[in-house]
């Protein structure tokens, strides 16, 4: 069997847990790279939004850096690093958003090539499949670039999302070894969901025609031309292969059942401590949200999975859950966990009140909710009488759910059965977790793993029950189920303890070192397909790689170092360093009188800029200036006024105001403005101070200023941009206890961008600027703040982002928090979006609820009522950008679009 030289397998589950698929490649990898070493490369989708550490991926900047950049000139934007999982592959993931502004152009060379349908596809589709495109490109990059060509290499897609990169593989390096694993069909999947008979119908039905009539036929068409042009094709079970063939009207090559590593599973020296904790906790929260003290010998079930209601089988789960309430001969107590996340927006901050004795958080439209309505159309009230006890838990269990604080495998360990009936399951991993967690389970025939446990067992084993369903037996499925729940509880824990051996056992026929064999035989029929192959080349420049040969260089360029040189002001003048750093002396005319009266000449040279004006004074000027008398007595009236300014005390209850600006105009010296709109901001900071209002600014600092403008001596009009020497402004860094420089971060797509915080004194008021020109960001990044209003749309918006956003988070850094926003035009509208996430994610409010606090706490002030005075960014630009901020604010896509749409879209 011959195994590839490299292996790249790409997932939008790469390092990025979504599920199950997540579940069989992360398990698996410790396997593959035993054999392939660093030779397997997995390739993901770079999604991740948040500024703290990314948990799955942790970037290695050596790693393949030569061709890193060398992609980036090809337009690819990569990260590459170690996937944090056994094995540690190498893992690549993909900013596919680069593409998105070329999304035309890609879907009608997909259409002339393979006659993919793409026409009717949302985001929900385009952007996978953008990512499946630029992993493929990807791969062609990576095995010219190391001249792999004749090496024997292999690309393993998984569902439809990656299926764009298999068929660019096919077009332009076709003998790259490709194989396609569909983990499900989206024609099935959907008529499942849809309530529709898939089994007993699936001989007379035509997946194309299905998919149309489901609105469906851009993932099936993507799909199914994956499958046809994969030189392996595959699925997870014999289940999903049937459909396969009648949707797909290819047969696969090899059925890839999902095994799993049981490194997760605790040792057995705490795995008893570790079941005993989880029991504990899950009895806690029951009993306090169903009022009714729980006994410790409480039958603890659960089930679990994405909120498919019919496919996971809920809806039979809850029926028999019901059947079993009303039985007067139901042995003992029990308590069903319904483990599966939906739309919430927090923890409940009382588990005892009895107007919400099921749920654990808080859910959106809770009236609306199937699984709500089910349980009590099924009697099952939580009331004491009841001997079955239903609690839905509607979050992911992270560990930080602020209800249990357990990871899903840490509430599993405790439990003592679990109930997967599902209609429409192509594999099963929650079924088999539960074995592995030595917890008995109840599944159907209806899944990949019931019907390959029926296939390796051929009698009834201890630990699992496996109920046979179809289309037309939901009620001897109910019936089933209930028997098994009822057999359960009539056991005590030492009665149960041969179903819990027996479940052990079983699951040890799905550890990947059984099951990896199918892998390499998929892999094996993928090359042996792709030889016969000739490889393509495109007018695509050859990477040519010259042997590296040790020479000795003398650089004979000077090395500049960078020396700051403190500016020594006698004991006397020390009031005039002071004055400088605050641009009170700026609408101040005694203090402007004072320093142009030390070198009138020098005072117009620097630009009225005191800073500028000490820095570049002769030490002997100084000198001179302490002894004189008369300017010294200036200096103490000027200075006595300052103090006595500052020292004035606020008002009180007056409001604390923050206020946004892209544009300040203070002085001259200070470049951060362009003409009215930050005049009049910074005359509104000046009155600010004079009233003593708590107010603060917050804007950006740019390296170039605005533009200045001069005609060449052609008569043509030339803009000149001026580099501000921050050292020589009245800024200062904001730093922390440790004296470290505070900065602010903010994820775009592909990297980080971190931002300074500097002061500036306005008076009494300070005005806090962003600053993104330094080292810690990418030349690029570095731009965003070099010019007011400078470069494209796209940097219009990225300025945009840093300062509604990085404003919000900056004052949140420094550890303000005002009762006003004010924004001074619409540059600053992020700041509402910002707000509203921390109301949603950090205060648990619905949408409409924060929507209020922040519409009633946020100022707006317009100098251009009209669409031709604000910018606006296409969609494509913003899906780039934000596209993670609906699901952070919990609605919609076009909710979101909505909230700035000239014209909603309803």
């Amino acid at each position: 069997m011959r195994k590839p030289d490299y292996l790249f397998e790409v997932s939008w589950e790469v390092c990025n847990k979504v599920g199950g698929i997540h579940t069989v490649i992360s398990t698996k990898a410790l396997n593959v790279v035993k054999e392939l070493t660093d030779h397997y490369i997995t390739i993901g989708p770079d999604v991740w939004r948040e500024s703290k550490e990314h948990p799955e991926f942790e970037e290695d900047s050596m790693l393949f850096s030569d061709w890193r950049e060398h992609a980036a000139r090809e337009g690819l934007r990569v990260r590459i690093g170690r996937w944090k999982i056994a094995g540690r592959p190498i893992a690549v993931v993909l900013d596919f958003t680069t593409f998105i502004q070329q999304k035309d152009e890609i879907f009608k060379n997909l259409w002339e090539t393979y006659k993919l349908d793409s026409i009717s596809g949302h985001w929900d589709y385009i952007e996978p499949a953008l990512f499946g495109y630029a992993a493929g490109k990807a791969i062609e990059s990576f095995s010219r670039y190391y001249d792999l060509e004749k090496k024997n290499l292999a690309a393993h897609f998984h569902e439809w999302q990656t299926g764009a990169g298999l068929l660019y593989l096919e077009k332009y390096q076709p003998t790259v070894g490709t194989v396609f694993t569909t983990h499900a069909t989206t024609v099935g999947r959907s008529i499942a969901g849809n309530g529709l008979s898939l089994y007993s119908q699936m001989e007379h039905l035509n997946g194309d025609q299905k998919a149309r009539e489901l609105n469906v036929i851009a993932k099936h068409s993507l799909e199914k031309l994956a499958g046809t042009h994969a030189d392996a094709f595959t699925t997870v079970s014999e289940l999903t292969a049937r459909e396969c063939l009648r949707f797909h009207e290819r047969e696969v090559d090899e059925v890839l059942p999902n095994g799993f590593e049981d490194r997760f599973v605790p040792e057995a020296s705490v795995f008893e401590e570790r079941r005993a904790s989880a029991r504990a906790k899950m009895l806690e929260v029951a009993s306090a949200l169903t009022g009714d003290p729980l006994p410790e010998d409480t039958l603890l079930m659960a089930t679990s999975g994405r909120y498919e209601f019919r496919n996971k089988g809920i809806d039979l789960f809850i029926d028999s859950l019901g059947d079993l309430n009303r039985d007067k001969d139901c042995p003992g107590k029990a308590v069903a966990f319904l483990l599966i996340p939906a739309n919430h927006y927090g923890p409940c901050k009382d588990l005892q009140d009895p107007s919400q004795n099921h749920l654990t958080h808080n859910l959106h439209y809770e009236e609306h909710d199937q699984i709500l309505n089910r349980i009590k159309s099924k009697g099952l009230n939580n009331s004491p009488d009841d001997k079955v006890k239903v609690i839905f838990v509607p979050s992911y269990l992270n560990g930080n759910d602020g209800i249990f604080n357990l990871a899903y495998y840490d509430v599993l360990i405790g439990l003592d059965l679990t109930v997967f009936p599902s209609y429409y399951e192509p594999w099963g991993y929650t079924p088999l977790e539960s074995l592995a967690f030595s917890v008995p389970t109840v599944t159907t025939t209806l899944t990949g793993f019931g019907l390959w446990v029926n296939n390796e067992y051929k009698k009834e084993v201890p630990g699992i029950t496996v109920i046979p369903r179809d289309d037309f037996n939901d009620e001897e499925v109910v019936k089933r189920i209930s028997q098994a729940i009822a057999n359960s509880c009539k056991h005590g824990s030492k009665d149960r303890k041969p179903d819990r051996e027996g479940a052990h056992e079983i699951s040890r026929i799905a550890l990947w070192d059984n099951l990896i064999k199918h892998y390499w035989s998929a892999y094996d029929k993928a090359l042996k397909s792709a030889e016969g192959k000739e490889l393509v080349y495109y007018d695509k420049e050859r990477i040519e790689k010259l042997p590296e040969t040790e020479q000795a260089l003398v650089d004979i360029h000077p090395f500049w170092r960078r020396v700051l040189v403190q500016q020594n002001i006698p004991e006397k003048l020390k009031a005039l360093d002071e004055l400088s750093h605050n641009l009170w002396w700026s609408w101040t005319q005694d203090a402007i009188d004072l320093f142009a009266s030390i070198d009138p000449e020098m005072w117009t040279e620097v630009n009225e800029n005191p800073v500028e004006l000490l820095e570049q004074l002769p030490y002997d000027t100084l000198k001179k200036l302490e002894t004189d008398k008369s300017f010294i007595q200036k200096l103490q009236k000027v200075y006595g006024d300052f103090q006595t300014y500052m020292a004035e005390k606020p008002k009180d209850g007056l409001p604390g105001i923050s206020y946004f600006s892209m544009e300040y105009g203070i002085h001259n010296s200070l470049k951060t403005f362009s003409g009215g709109l930050g005049l009049l901001a910074g005359d509104y900071l000046k009155e600010a101070s004079d009233f003593n209002i708590p107010l603060v600014g917050v804007g950006l600092l740019y390296r170039y200023g605005y533009f200045r403008q001069v005609i060449s001596a052609g008569g043509e009009q030339v803009a000149l941009s001026d580099a501000q020497d921050f050292s020589r402004l009245p800024v200062t860094p904001v730093r922390d206890e440790q004296g470290n420089w505070k900065d602010v971060n903010i994820v775009l797509p592909g990297r980080t961008v971190s931002a300074r915080i500097w002061r500036v004194q306005v008076g009494r008021i300070p005005l806090y600027l962003l600053d993104t020109d330094y080292e810690a960001n990418q030349e690029g990044d570095r731009g965003i703040t070099h010019n007011l209003y400078g470069g494209d749309n796209e940097n219009r918006l990225k300025q945009e982002i840093l300062l509604g956003i990085g404003g919000i988070r900056a004052l949140r850094s420094i550890g303000l928090d005002t009762d006003l926003y004010h924004c001074n035009e619409g540059h600053a509208a992020f700041t509402s979006l910002e707000r509203l996430r921390e109301y949603i994610q950090t205060g648990n409010m619905t949408f409409p609820e924060a929507v209020e606090l922040v519409r009633a706490s946020s100022l707006f002030t317009t100098h251009t009522p009209v669409p031709a005075g604000h910018d606006s960014f296409d969609e494509d630009l913003l899906r780039t950008y934000v596209a993670h901020y609906p699901e952070r604010l919990k609605i919609t896509w076009n909710q979101f679009m909505n909230l700035g749409r000239f014209h909603p879209n309803y």
